[in-house]
């Protein structure tokens, strides 16, 4: 793709690289309004798309339709070893630019991102199969928001730990999920950019077209070579890249396995590590709450992307005096809502992003039928082809319940009882996971009180999974460790020395 960025003036930081200068903007020819998926994608490192070492590719389909899209480049071990060097080329340089500098790029990124959005949006659909609604109102502007957030923080770091010196850690490798593909690359690229550091980022296997979009975006801002380099592969390429010993930091998005896998890989090396991993979260909901609110934020927690949320609110726990009332609103609104072609506007709910997830889900409902709970099923047509699943919900859940205990990452809700404030936060907290919850009352003092003894790292007032770049995310427990987002972030991605004394 050529590059829309006329150079005025260049500025050279090392021999190899070029950094810094003044730049004239120019936006892209493209029209906003039609996009093309190339029949093949490369790997992008060093600033170039090249040809896997391996000599590999594999399909990404569209989940709603099983049609191939695309055919993307298998990274095998010298390809990894070929991104990490390309990052280690590009760091000397990259941390020496001045922070003012690095977040003209971040700047740069973060607008040409929103001035191709609805390519993006469009791309993210076919990929992942969440409704085109989410990709274009959601994950693509959060996306923008975090490269714009960072980029007010490059060149304060001084200031965001005074009395330290904070220092780039070197190359990171990360790997991101299949359920927010743009939003993860950019949750994590981003402040790892802003702190000086160089990136090598493994997407999912079965999501890999808008970070390789993302590369365009990189080469169209002009951020210089080995900055950031994107490798595309299955499970030996995320393997690969996190034995590497090139690496100074690995930043983990996915499953509690997986995680378990990688901070044994990493043990006993001079490694930096933040893992965010599973939950299964609770929604408290009182008789005093706003019920038809609390409904609506329970739909979103659960049915928002399919349920293929870390977040989502899997586990809703209501005050036995309003039991029976609320589940029938949420039946009632579940019925309301539309499965379909992610592509409509008009879309609630897309397709289960692949078979073996779809697999996963209706082993874990097939698990709660068995073991006593009663499954409501939204009344929807599903379509022949894809991978689809029908918004639903169990009453009758027992704490021993599979279904109460497992992450389906799936729209699946298990619906539980409380009587006492006291009993609410015992059943929340009866999980191995710990990263969100949501509390549903109009007494501002018991949320506080419920808010402490919470055992998750976001806890949700009357809302549900809304997100901001400059709010810290993470969890406990087996959900994982370390902030992504806001102050807490920037810290995953730093070194800190002593700072000098007054006078």
């Amino acid at each position: 793709m050529a590059k829309h960025v006329e150079k005025a003036k260049v500025e050279s930081a090392a021999p190899e690289l070029q950094f810094g200068g003044v730049w004239k903007y120019e936006p892209a020819p493209e029209s906003t309004d039609h996009f093309t998926i190339a029949p093949r994608y490369e790997l992008f490192v060093g600033g170039q798309f090249v040809k896997p070492k391996s000599g590999e590719y594999f399909a990404t389909i569209d989940p709603a339709t099983e049609k191939p899209l695309s055919e993307v480049a298998l990274a095998g071990d010298k390809d990894v070893d070929a991104a990490v060097k390309a990052g280690q080329k590009a760091f000397p340089a990259w941390k020496a630019l001045s922070g003012e500098d690095r977040a003209r790029f971040l700047f740069r990124i973060a607008r040409i991102l929103l001035e191709r959005a609805r390519e993006f949006a469009c791309v993210e659909t076919l990929d992942n199969g969440k409704p085109i609604k989410e990709t274009r109102d959601v994950d693509v502007p959060l996306a923008a928001q975090h490269f714009f957030y960072h980029a007010g923080w490059a060149d304060k770091l001084d200031l965001l730990f005074p009395g330290q010196r904070p220092e780039p850690l070197g190359v990171v490798g990360q790997v991101i999920p299949w359920n927010f593909p743009l939003l993860m690359a950019a949750w994590k690229i981003a402040p790892a950019l802003a702190a000086g550091n160089t990136v090598v980022l493994k997407p999912a296997e079965t999501s890999p077209l808008t970070a390789l979009r993302l590369c365009e975006v990189f080469q169209q801002a002009g951020l210089p070579p080995g900055v950031v380099n994107v490798i595309t592969g299955d499970g030996g390429t995320g393997a690969a890249l996190v034995r590497h010993p090139g690496l100074a930091k690995v930043a983990f998005t996915g499953s509690t396995e997986v995680g378990k896998e990688i901070q044994r890989a990493v043990a006993g090396r001079n490694v930096e590590l933040t893992l965010e991993l599973g939950g299964k979260a609770a929604h408290l909901v009182f008789e005093d709450a706003a019920l038809d609110q609390a409904v609506e934020g329970v739909v979103r927690g659960i049915f928002f992307n399919q349920g293929h949320v870390c977040c989502a609110g899997s586990r809703l726990l209501v005050q036995e005096s309003v039991h029976e009332l609320f589940v029938d609103k949420l039946r009632r609104r579940m019925s309301r809502i539309r499965v379909g072609n992610p592509m409509d506007k008009n879309t609630d709910m897309g397709a289960i992003h692949s078979k073996p997830q779809l697999q996963r889900i209706r082993e874990l409902v097939a698990a709660g039928v068995d073991e006593g709970a009663v499954l409501h099923q939204a009344p929807c047509e599903l379509p022949q082809k894809g991978f689809w699943f029908a918004p639903s919900m169990f009453t009758g859940v027992a704490m021993s319940h599979r279904i109460a205990r497992e992450e389906i990452f799936g729209p699946v809700l298990s619906v539980l009882t409380f009587r006492t404030p006291e009993e609410a936060v015992e059943k929340a907290n009866n999980t191995s996971y710990g990263l969100s919850a949501g509390i549903w009352t109009d007494k501002g003092a018991r949320i506080l009180w419920l808010a402490e003894r919470m055992q998750a790292g976001v806890v949700w007032n009357n809302t549900f999974n809304r997100f901001d770049a400059a709010s810290p995310f993470g969890g406990f427990k087996e959900s994982g460790f370390g902030r992504e987002g806001g102050r807490q972030g920037m810290r995953a991605y730093v070194r800190l020395r002593g700072g000098l004394l007054p006078g």
